[in-house]
């Protein structure tokens, strides 16, 4: 399958294996993918507005005239709130999203707009607030196997982590994971939706096979040796959030034996109530 990669304007395109794509943005070093089959293209995720939503489409377009459907790995904005620019085409969501997404959208609209305001991007800022949220119209509760046409990809929950509807889009045929902001590469996890105690277990659902890439929702593709070091991570951090929860330890010990800088910890601890 050839495929022309363009690496300029505000993205550029990186083929990790034929016919698996991903495009990276300097704006919150966010990453997206593209996969295409022999009949359809599946888009994973769309951005963070119209304008940013309306820029991946037409790079896109660039690359395949195929008909799109569109995944959605999790309900922050930076990750769907440009889904409008794709529709009428189907869009994929784990079950819990909408959910999420009506209680959330406007509070992450508002915070963001006025974070962009404060650093004097005011055209993002404006574009965000101009946006119109498109919601999904399909759901994956049970595992989901699109077939693109000489390729299936598998949709599928593997448990509460960075969110409660985190949504991992495996394809089979190129062993390559686009897994959202359950890994992060380059910056800490966060943990502002997340479960602490469970995301470990869920991600190990996820780990296992030993030529996969992983291509987190944020920074470079990461191989199963980077994968599986952050995945001690969380499971270190779980470790310390329990025992707080238990009594066992006190919140500055654990803050000063955690695998990520204070905030981050601060962070964790303060979900293991949701955890």
């Amino acid at each position: 399958m050839a495929v022309t990669v363009d690496s300029e304007g505000t993205g550029h395109w990186r083929e990790l294996r034929p016919g698996v794509l991903v495009r990276r943005y300097a704006e919150l070093d966010l990453t997206v993918g593209l996969v295409l089959g022999d009949e359809q293209a599946l888009v994973i995720d769309t951005r963070g507005d119209r304008r940013q939503g309306a820029e991946l489409a037409e790079a896109v377009r660039g690359l395949t005239r195929l008909p799109a459907q569109v995944v959605l790995t999790h309900a922050h904005f930076d990750h769907c709130f440009g889904t409008t620019a794709f529709t009428p085409a189907p869009v994929w969501s784990h079950v819990d999203f909408t959910a999420h997404l009506t209680a959330t959208a406007e509070l992450q609209r508002e915070a963001w707009t006025r974070h962009y305001r404060a650093v004097g991007e005011t055209e993002t800022a404006a574009a965000l607030a101009e946006t119109v949220i498109e919601f999904p119209d399909r759901s994956v509760d049970e595992p989901v196997v699109l077939d693109l046409g000489g390729r299936t990809v598998r949709l599928f929950h593997p448990g509460p982590g960075h969110t409660d509807h985190d949504l991992v889009i495996r394809v089979e045929d190129a062993a390559v994971s686009f897994v959202g902001d359950l890994l992060e590469n380059g910056a800490c996890p966060d943990f502002e939706d997340a479960h602490p105690l469970r995301w470990p277990d869920s991600l190990g659902q996820v780990l296992g096979h030993s030529d996969e890439l992983f291509v987190p929702g944020h920074g470079d593709p990461m191989s199963p040796e980077q994968a599986a070091r952050q995945h001690t991570e969380l499971r270190s951090l779980a470790e310390l959030c329990a025992g707080v929860s238990r009594g066992e330890i006190g919140e500055r010990e654990a803050v000063a034996q955690g695998p990520y800088p204070e905030e981050t910890v601060r962070a964790a601890l303060s979900r293991v109530g949701g955890g």
